[in-house]
């Protein structure tokens, strides 16, 4: 895993350490996703409060966590995806930095929209075929 994921495995503190160590790479991008969603939610309750140094620094958690899953991209194996899913976490990082400068909850919560939906297709990659009852 590039150096980038392990940065973003870092910001994401609220994790059970163990866990990470041991959790497969389909289950550590699930927590990055799961980091970044938390942290855009962080930003916003400190927003609604007013704390902008907190607001901050949840907003540049989650953009070094949504880096780190940038890092994470096979562009070897993912061809078009893989070039159009870079594109939108670099939109993310952006958005998150506009909505940071201009106290944007409508920003905070178009990334963590964004990012819902493609944690929600990641987590349905890897379920395992249910048998059909009858």
């Amino acid at each position: 895993m590039p150096n980038l994921a392990f940065k973003a495995v870092s910001q994401y503190q609220s994790a059970d350490h163990s866990a990470i160590a041991y959790a497969d790479p389909h289950e550590l991008i699930l927590r990055l996703m799961n980091g970044a969603i938390e942290r855009i939610a962080q930003a916003r309750g400190a927003l609604s409060r007013g704390d902008t140094a907190a607001k901050a620094e949840f907003i540049s958690k989650a953009v070094q966590i949504i880096g780190g899953l940038e890092g994470c991209v096979d562009h070897q194996q993912g061809g078009e995806l893989a070039g159009n899913l870079t594109a939108l976490y670099q939109y993310m990082g952006l958005t998150l930095a506009e909505a940071n400068l201009n106290d944007d909850i409508a920003k905070l919560n178009e990334v963590s929209g964004l990012l819902g939906e493609i944690r929600s297709a990641w987590a349905q990659i890897s379920q395992p075929e249910q048998p059909v009852s009858a």
